[in-house]
Formats: C-alpha cells, structure tokens, sequence
C-alpha cells in the first residue's frame, strides 16, 4: 500500500489530464515506474532504499541523541535552579521582530545593553577589575532556558550558540566584542544575516558570555535576550514605520525620503529624530514648515503631520515649566506638549479638567 502511495499521480492536474504533451510524459514516467517496479521484489526495493534511509535516520537520530544528553547530564531546568554569584543581564527588551541587515537595536531605538550583575542583591559590579570585563556577543536558540532567574554550565550555553547555515555568511556581524565600563556594555553595530524560519521555534535569542575565562574560582554566568524573529526583507532598511518611534531617524516619516531634500534640510537644521520633529512641531510649527521649504504643499505637509502624530510617545518622560512671578507650573510631555498646570505651589493637574478660567491663565 505504501509503495503504491508513492506512485500515485492526478491527471487532472499541472495540465496532465488536457491529452497534450505533458500528458503523454506523465503517462511514459507512470509506464516507466510501473515497470521498475514491477521487475523489483520487496528485498531488491529494500536493498537499494536502506543506504539512503539509514543515512536520513542516523542524521535524525544524532540530533536526538544529543539533546536527550545535554538534558540529561545536567539538572532539569524544572528544577529552577538559581544563579548564584556574577551574570550578565540583558538590561532593555529587544523589539519581538528583526530584519536582516538592520541593527539591532532595543525597542524604541534605543541602543541594547548589558550589565555584569550580582545574580542574589541584582547590583551592577560597577569597580575592580570586572567593571572593564570584556564580553562576546552571540547568536543563541530561541529554545534554551525558560527565565532569567535559571542556571545553566559554560558547556550547556556553548551548545546553544547558533552555526550560520551550510554555504553561509556568519549569522551574526559587526562589532561581537564589547567591553565594559563601570560594569555596562553598549552593543555597537551588529546585524543577522539570516532569517530565522530555518529554526524549530522560528526565533532566536542574543547572547552574551566572557571571552576569557576569569578564574577556576569565579564563574560569570552567560546572558540571553529574550526570543524575537528575524524576518528577511531587504526593503525593510527604507520603510516607514507605522506607528513610528520617537528614536527613529526622521525620514521613517511618509513624504520624507532617506537622504531626500526634506531628510537633508531637516538634518542641517538639527531635526534628526521624530521626536526632534514633533518637539519642533509643538514649539514653533511655522518654522518647522520653512525649515522644509516654503513650496511644500498643504497635501504633503499634512500627510507628515499626521503620520507623525501617531507616534508612539515616551510615557516617563516629562519636562516642567515654572513662572514664579506668576505662581504658575505647566507640565510637558515628551514631545513639549502641555499635559498639566500647577497653580500656587499645588500638585499638578490634569490639563483636561482644568476650569475654563484657569486654562485662560496658562
């Protein structure tokens, strides 16, 4: 029954059944293959078949086998185990999809960093000889470790780090070595060249052990990032962002080109980032609009506008303004838009239940 499966073939479909040539050679491949087998018994199809099936289980099998060990020579992680002594800790969250030759970079742009931790009281060795530790970044499997407060051996993270594939570039570029200062490290540019659809789980993971070894008596337990997705997509580097973030570079904006003449004035002007664009914006819009040319059309200017608005803004960061002539405080958000008043030395409120009367006096 098997066998008779694995000769099976639809003439109604891939034009086969229309009684043209392809019909005829599907109908001479059939004849071809019915004869072979017919000439085959079972030991002749088995004798031929076993070097090509062994070589399939012995792959499968070795893969198994090693995970099986790996599980096996160590405690489970189930056990929670706890980390004892120095680790390096992945400090921001990485965004949950990356692009190959993009870099990686935390969310909101930020760039990602690590810290060399006391794993029981969670403070940064900031002195002493470690606070300059010099560090390996890597690509690891989205699989290894379930949290941050696991153990784990040298051997068991080293067996977690990520081979590029066959024929290949390395999966991981750029600058891979970071040193420390005052016990924190800021990864520089590094990229994946690779997607990360050839991994059972889809994801990987970053990464970040010693590159030497510091004593028999001292382990530093290695860092992992959380699990994200690596997408290719070359066009991915000249996309908008919807929404965009107050970190991405300004021309992430609709109507705004990468290295285009609005990018180029907006540059000379010091506008950089959205969020120097909607600081801009809330302050003096007329300038922001001259900045861009006085030609710009209503349609255009609109359309920026409007994308720009739906930024995702920075919620802990607020800037405060205080006359004290007047006994008046304003309150801005990230981008100086007014959000609060405070009115004779009181708490700040709300800018949406202010009375008509106290909104006149801001």
């Amino acid at each position: 029954m098997v066998l008779k499966r694995a000769f099976q073939f639809d003439d109604g479909e891939d034009g086969f059944g229309m009684g043209g040539p392809a019909a005829q050679e599907s109908k001479r491949f059939r004849n071809v293959v019915r004869d072979v087998m017919g000439r085959l018994s079972v030991n002749d199809f088995v004798s031929r078949m076993e070097p090509l099936l062994r070589a399939v289980v012995r792959d499968e099998v070795e893969r198994t086998v090693l995970r099986v060990f790996q599980s096996s020579s160590r405690p489970s992680f189930n056990q929670n185990r706890k980390s004892g002594g120095l680790k390096l800790h992945f400090v921001n969250k990485l965004p949950s999809t990356i692009f190959t030759g993009g870099r990686i970079e935390a969310e909101y742009g930020n760039p990602v960093r690590v810290v060399l931790m006391d794993a029981n009281t969670r403070a940064v060795v900031s002195s002493g000889p470690l606070a300059s530790l010099k560090i390996e970044i890597v690509p690891l499997d989205a699989d290894f470790g379930f949290d941050d407060e696991e153990d784990w051996s040298g051997v068991e993270f080293a067996a977690n780090v990520i081979r590029e594939r066959e024929g290949r570039r390395p999966l991981v570029t750029g600058e891979l070595t970071v040193t420390l200062r005052d016990g924190v490290g800021q990864l520089g540019d590094i990229v994946f060249t690779d997607n990360s659809s050839w991994q059972r789980s889809r994801k990987f993971r970053l990464g970040a052990r010693p590159v030497q070894k510091v004593s028999d008596e001292t382990r530093i337990r290695e860092g992992r990032s959380e699990a994200f997705v690596v997408k290719d997509h070359r066009g991915e580097l000249y996309k908008k962002h919807h929404p965009p973030q107050l970190g991405d570079e300004i021309w992430r904006l609709e109507r705004i080109a990468k290295d285009g003449a609005f990018h180029k004035r907006l540059a000379s002007y010091g506008v950089k980032s959205v969020q120097d664009f909607l600081q801009l914006y809330m302050v003096d819009p007329t300038t922001l609009r001259t900045v861009l040319g006085c030609g710009i059309s209503n349609k255009i200017w609109d359309t920026i506008i409007e994308h720009a608005n739906t930024c995702d803004l920075d919620g802990s960061r607020f800037y405060s303004y205080f006359d004290a002539g007047q006994s008046i405080g304003l309150l801005f958000d990230s981008v100086y838009k007014v959000v609060g008043a405070m009115f004779d030395g009181q708490n700040y409120e709300a800018l949406h239940s202010l009375s008509p009367a106290r909104k006149s006096l801001g």
